[in-house]
């Protein structure tokens, strides 16, 4: 799969939790990221990513458009809705792309942890 992981400032300790938690997983898929979430996961986490723009730099747009050709199975997409964001317009475009495409978006731990553990599961019941 190709898993697209995109996380505010104030989120993106808890996108490397995640990914920490779930790198077996991640480790097995194609992986893209905004800027410095990419670049924390591969520091951090020792993940494969590749690195588009930061968010607010078209990142999530970088995204939104692999998304609409087909490019994107799966995105999470780690918020801070107590902060409002310069590039909201870009935010809500890339979700609104996953909701058109129908593409499964996370966009808190609680649902991310639900998205990755049923990839997980698929992949087991796959090999059985």
């Amino acid at each position: 799969m190709r898993i697209a992981l995109v996380a505010h400032d104030r989120k993106k300790d808890d996108m490397v939790a995640l990914a920490t938690e779930f790198a077996p997983l991640l480790k097995q898929h194609t992986l893209m990221a905004t800027g410095t979430t990419g670049g924390r996961l591969q520091a951090e986490v020792g993940l494969t990513v590749e690195r588009l723009l930061s968010g607010p730099l078209g990142g999530d747009l970088q995204i939104g458009a692999r998304l609409s050709v087909g490019e994107v199975d799966a995105v999470v997409f780690l918020r801070d809705p107590m902060t409002a964001q310069p590039h909201e317009p870009d935010i809500n475009a890339l979700v609104r792309a996953c909701d058109v495409h129908d593409v499964p978006c996370a966009t808190n731990v609680a649902t991310a942890r639900m998205l990755l553990g049923s990839i997980t599961n698929a992949r087991d019941k796959n090999r059985q």
